[in-house]
């Protein structure tokens, strides 16, 4: 196990973006296990707030009612020394990923379109924001720019485990983000 130095990261949160399916909750537990700090899924949040599971949420609220909602919420995160889960949708609103930028490092979580296919079908209730309409093969195309946009950087999660992710995820941040004034990245 490599050793992570604390001053690299004092005083930050380490946020994980990407695709509903990617991994985000599974490796944020994780990675906030290897650096003894605290964890938040930004949906559990969202439910929290709404008194009630997600896809109801979701359910209840047109698109750009739920996006706006979930801006909101995470727009209103302060905290040091947690790893952030978000929801897939996060990077369609500007303020809330400027906020999340604010508190440190962004990283894209990248699975490919078939697996998280198979994920959501595994799970298909987990609260996706998607328009009447929409496929996930939309969503997932027009995200990915978005993403990458937001993010110091991507790390391709489909043949990983979450504890390889954890790694990944460390090993970018010591190349990247432990230098001065490498984030937040300009918008």
């Amino acid at each position: 196990m490599t050793q992570t130095p604390d001053w690299c990261f004092e005083g930050m949160c380490i946020t994980l973006i990407g695709m509903p399916g990617a991994g985000k909750s599974t490796v944020g537990h994780v990675l906030a296990r290897r650096l003894d700090w605290g964890f938040v899924d930004t949906d559990y949040l969202i439910e929290s707030v709404y008194g009630t599971a997600l896809q109801h949420v979701a359910d209840a609220l047109s698109k750009e009612a739920f996006l706006d909602a979930e801006a909101t919420v995470v727009a209103s995160l302060r905290a040091k020394r947690i790893v952030v889960a978000t929801g897939g949708s996060v990077v369609y609103r500007h303020e809330a990923m400027r906020q999340l930028l604010s508190m440190g490092p962004v990283i894209h979580l990248e699975a490919t379109l078939p697996l998280i296919l198979e994920r959501i079908a595994r799970k298909p209730d987990r609260g996706l924001a998607i328009a009447p309409g929409q496929t996930i093969e939309d969503i997932f195309r027009e995200r990915q720019t978005l993403y990458r946009r937001y993010a110091l950087c991507s790390i391709s999660v489909d043949a990983l485990t979450p504890q390889e992710c954890v790694e990944a995820v460390l090993d970018a941040l010591r190349r990247r983000a432990c230098r001065p004034a490498s984030f937040p990245r300009p918008l």
